[in-house]
């Protein structure tokens, strides 16, 4: 046996002994549009994993993590998901903060933040988007400036995902006065317990509200906790999106699969499949999701490289229209009931779920236009397109 296979056993041992007891009905919680399902009992979990040595596996061993190798890290991801365990609380320290200050950060940066993130005592949210710089995080207007061995933040940022539930959020504002699009930006780590910060929490389709506005007014947060150089914000925040796009999406492709063969369960069994186009629908979806497994194992040569290029915009647009896509197919599977609620006075059905949160797959983490413009520009050398 290999030593991927005898890590991808262990795993799958580990979580079979210790998704039990108080752990048991965790199962299958959370998730995107689900994120409320029991979040204090979800950070219990995860807490727990820390406690075992299971969060953070892919990190050198000198910052808390295992060193666990690329392939580990593949096998980790999948044989959680296929242990239906639940949506976990810590991703966006663990995925995607953590990697960027082990790049770019300080030292004393490491030393401060690390271990919060490890042992899940310090939860993160990403401050990138505004009301008028969503994908387009050129256009950020958030500024902060330098008071002496403070820096001051004033702005707004919108959809940030549980930002009512993280303690600190790594922030991209403006720190150069008359500075436009990717220059002048800088890559702050701003605490949210303070006065001069607001968080307002959106509800969403979903009737749920893991997206929130945060309001910044006068907000303030050390100088040593500027990642990097003050105006190199955004090659930093190029980083961190990389890091996202990284090996946790074969786990997510795990619960992807999960979803198709239910729906063509369902489809068998009210007699949808019946119809030849649904069929041809259903097989479409089989294709393409294994196409984008493939794309994303593409992908991890970036990763294993240092960070994903910009190639992983590829993977983004193909695994968001397909789940979008998806959403839609399980409603026309549905038919008539799927236009009925599960109960008063807005319990949706996982369907009903699954429709109306994957509306949003193709904007968040950036979206499919932007997305295109990346990899026009960036990947097939085209010519920039025009702004104002």
């Amino acid at each position: 046996m290999s030593s991927v296979e005898e890590f991808r056993t262990e795993v799958r041992s580990w979580l079979r002994a210790h998704l039990t007891g108080e752990f048991a009905d965790l199962r299958g919680r959370g998730g995107p549009g689900r994120e409320h399902e029991a979040f204090a009992e979800r950070l219990a979990w995860e807490r727990h994993m820390a406690a075992e040595g299971w969060t953070c596996i892919g990190w050198p061993q000198e910052y808390g993590g295992r060193g666990a190798s690329l392939a580990e890290q593949i096998a980790f991801h999948e044989e959680y998901a296929l242990a239906d365990a639940p949506a976990r609380v810590n991703h966006i320290g663990e995925q995607l903060l953590g990697p960027t200050l082990i790049a770019f950060g300080t030292p004393a940066q490491r030393d401060r933040f690390l271990p919060g993130i490890v042992a899940v005592e310090e939860l993160w949210c990403q401050g990138y988007s505004e009301p008028d710089a969503g994908s387009d995080l050129a256009n950020v207007r958030t500024r902060a400036e330098r008071d002496g061995g403070e820096w001051v933040v004033t702005g707004q940022k919108t959809w940030t995902s549980l930002a009512h539930e993280s303690d600190w959020c790594f922030v991209v504002a403006r720190t150069e006065p008359g500075s436009v699009r990717h220059a002048g930006l800088s890559y702050l780590l701003v605490p949210l317990d303070q006065p001069g910060v607001d968080i307002r929490p959106i509800t969403q389709l979903t009737g749920t509200s893991e997206f929130n506005e945060v309001f910044f007014d006068g907000a303030r947060t050390d100088v040593a906790h500027l990642v990097g150089e003050p105006g190199d914000g955004w090659r930093i925040a190029m980083a961190t999106l990389g890091f996202e796009r990284g090996v946790s999406t074969l786990g997510q492709q795990v619960g992807f699969r999960r979803e198709l063969t239910a729906l063509t369960e369902l489809a068998k069994a009210n007699g949808a499949a019946a119809d030849p186009l649904m069929r041809d629908r259903i097989a479409r979806a089989w294709t393409g999701l294994e196409t984008i497994r493939w794309n994303a194992l593409r992908m991890l040569d970036g990763v294993a490289a240092g960070a994903p290029g910009p190639e992983a915009s590829i993977g983004k647009i193909f695994w968001a229209t397909w789940h979008r896509e998806l959403g839609a197919l399980a409603m026309d599977v549905c038919g008539a009931d799927g236009m009925l609620a599960a109960g008063e006075p807005y319990d949706l059905t996982d369907w009903q779920r699954l429709y109306l949160f994957s509306r949003a797959d193709t904007i968040y983490a950036g979206s499919n236009e932007i997305q295109r413009n990346v990899i026009a520009e960036r990947v097939l050398g085209l010519p920039k397109e025009a702004r104002a």
